[in-house]
């Protein structure tokens, strides 16, 4: 019952790291209640979020509160930082949990490179899959992740939380929180943000999109395993009826790894939309 994203083998670290983990974090007993309590360091708090059940399925999530001018990370992070790992063993009748991710922003990372991550305020919606559906389910997290301003500290915080009701005073958050979570797509669907082609020229791919007129729009680009790390794509044309093309160098490739065949994850965002959306590369 671990969902955890490994550090990425190529990654640039943009800032030192302060050797300071915040670590055990004590762990409060379950509330019976719709949220945790939250479980602070220096420069953010976690705790857990209850939402509603609906017999052996239950919403729930992961509320991430940072101070200004810091922010944490995407399951990708980019040129540089480390991503959240969370370990849910150890809950109670919990056969599986799913993390759903929002769409990210991209900062810059001070090295001349891009992460990609949230400031501020970050709701991440589970869903957590009972193995009886008819008995109390209690989930029990470790949560690792960073927050970085100059610098980048780890934290690992524990927390625990019950699912006790069939309906939550959180559903609202938790459902906003999911309406940012990328919606799945394919080449060439009629949407109106939408990816219409994927091609490689050389050691490069290429990636045309459309969009509404004058909108601005991020293109993320994840490879099939976690030991990919694909560098940003650039948005190198675009004109005035929403046509936009982007390019990327293929780079960061597993040694050995070829990349005729291989399964590209990619998530647009843009126009208030947001679509993930699987390529193959000929």
């Amino acid at each position: 019952m671990v969902v955890s994203v490994p550090i990425r083998p190529r990654m640039r670290w943009a800032h030192a790291v302060l050797a300071v983990c915040v670590g055990g974090l004590a762990a409060t007993s379950a509330f019976a209640e719709d949220a945790s309590p939250w479980v602070k360091d220096q420069h953010s708090s976690v705790r857990l979020v209850a939402g509603s059940r609906t017999d052996g399925v239950l919403l729930g999530g992961i509320a991430f509160k940072l101070q200004d001018g810091w922010k944490t990370y995407w399951r990708t992070p980019g040129d540089s930082g480390v991503p959240p790992r969370f370990d849910f063993a150890g809950s109670d009748n919990v056969a599986s949990v799913s993390v759903l991710w929002p769409a990210p922003m991209q900062y810059p990372d001070g090295a001349g490179g891009t992460s990609f991550g949230y400031k501020h305020q970050l709701l991440l919606p589970l869903r957590i899959m009972a193995k009886q559906p008819d008995k109390p389910v209690t989930l029990r997290a470790t949560i690792s992740y960073a927050v970085c301003e100059k610098l980048c500290v780890p934290v690992e915080a524990r927390s625990e939380l019950a699912f006790t009701s069939s309906a939550s005073a959180e559903d609202a958050e938790l459902m906003a929180a999911l309406q940012t979570v990328p919606q799945p797509a394919r080449v060439g669907d009629d949407n109106v943000l939408a990816v219409r082609g994927v091609w490689r020229e050389g050691d490069k791919v290429l990636v045309d999109v459309t969009a509404p007129a004058n909108t601005e729009t991020t293109l993320f680009v994840e490879g099939p395993t976690l030991d990919w790390a694909l560098p940003p794509p650039q948005l190198v044309d675009k004109s005035g009826d929403g046509r936009q093309r982007f390019s990327f160098a293929l780079e960061g490739l597993p040694s050995g790894t070829r990349a005729e065949g291989a399964v590209l994850k990619l998530t647009l965002v843009g126009a208030g939309h947001a679509y993930e959306i699987d390529a193959t590369l000929d």
